[in-house]
């Protein structure tokens, strides 16, 4: 049997993540809601985390896959794979239209039924390591 706050987490990630469904937004997010893992340069609410969604999306066509999910008391731990194909610009790469893949951890904790706090640590060298190779080998 699967808890409440896993599966909270598991549609979150489908529904807002994956299918960018913000009309939703609030069925997962409280209003009081901090994001401790956003750049600098974005809020971290609920906005910013949007936004930080919307500008992923502007440069890669993002699928994120749950490897392994872990549940205590009010925190959810997820370890994630996300499947990415490159169709826009992304930390001065422009779009390669190459598919790859990292991995990473999401880290939850939820207050009556909502993710109150947010904390991720996604490996975003590996996506760069994979851009730079791959471009770089089809002109060599």
């Amino acid at each position: 049997m699967i808890s409440t706050n896993k599966l909270i987490i598991i549609n979150f990630i489908e529904q807002i993540w994956n299918l960018n469904q913000f009309d939703k937004i609030d069925n997962y997010i409280s209003d009081n809601f901090i994001d401790h893992s956003l750049p600098a340069i974005l809020t971290p609410n609920k906005e910013g985390m949007k936004k930080w969604i919307i500008n992923t999306g502007n440069s890669f066509k993002h699928k994120t896959i749950i490897n392994t999910i872990v549940s205590e008391e009010d925190h959810v731990i997820i370890e994630i794979k996300m499947i990415l194909k490159h169709i826009g610009d992304w930390r001065g790469i422009t779009s390669t239209g190459l598919d790859i893949s990292t991995t990473g951890y999401r880290h939850y904790q939820l207050k009556n039924k909502k993710i109150i706090a947010h904390w991720a640590l996604i490996n975003g060298n590996t996506i760069e390591n994979q851009l730079k190779y791959f471009k770089n080998k089809d002109h060599c």
